[in-house]
């Protein structure tokens, strides 16, 4: 099928975020659910079936999309982000439901003061400046370096949660592997917190503009 392949395209590689895999999967989910109504009627969407089946019943095509369906629905259904949750992540200025944005946000997160996000998220909306900045950039960037979360930091701790989500097992895999590479036994004094920052600057996609550090600096020459 296709769709199946397109998804597996959607879904690879390591720069997929968490919001954009579950709109991926939650997209096919509503596909599957389209086409197995028109197979059962018009066949719109499978002009070549209604070329082949004659007066023959669709039985068994429906029933495969039927198990599909629940397959999806079994392997997907610990999906712990609402609709709020993923708008809110791919442009914060278009949520118009506060009220439910809050109480999704609670659901997943228990520290999250619910009456604090809303009034946040107000605040947050109505800053022009703000507005201008997201639109110039992407959601990860704006987070990580452009969002203020001196006065918003409810809202960035909760953006930084869900950024930083695996939003793939490509990206939980590369993490282990340079982890069992990094702590070794030949490196037995390594803390914890030498890993941490070991592991960042080993998977982050990241790259330091070093010839533009360098011409920051001033060397100081010994006489």
């Amino acid at each position: 099928m296709s769709l199946l392949n397109d998804l597996n395209v959607k879904l690879k590689g390591e720069k997929h975020t968490i919001s954009n895999l579950i709109s991926a999967i939650r997209t096919f989910q509503k596909k599957i659910a389209l086409f197995k109504d028109d197979i059962q009627s018009q066949l719109f969407h499978s002009p070549r079936l209604l070329e082949e089946r004659k007066d023959e019943k669709d039985t068994n095509y429906v029933q495969f999309i039927e198990k599909l369906i629940d397959n999806f629905k079994v392997r997907f259904n610990d999906f712990v982000l609402g609709k709020q949750m993923l708008l809110f992540i791919q442009n914060p200025f278009l949520v118009t439901d506060i009220t439910e944005f809050s109480v999704e946000a609670n659901l997943t997160w228990k520290w999250v003061d619910t009456v604090k996000i809303q009034l946040e998220l107000i605040d947050f909306q109505e800053n022009v400046a703000l507005k201008q900045v997201f639109c110039d950039c992407t959601p990860e960037t704006f987070w990580s370096k452009e969002g203020s979360p001196a006065n918003f930091l409810t809202l960035h701790r909760l953006a930084v949660q869900i950024l930083t989500m695996f939003g793939s097992t490509y990206c939980c895999q590369s993490a282990f592997s340079t982890m069992n590479l990094v702590k070794n036994k030949f490196r037995s004094c390594m803390t914890n917190e030498h890993l941490h920052h070991c592991l960042r600057l080993a998977i982050t996609p990241l790259a330091p503009k070093f010839r533009e550090l360098a011409k920051s600096k001033k060397c100081n020459f010994s006489h």
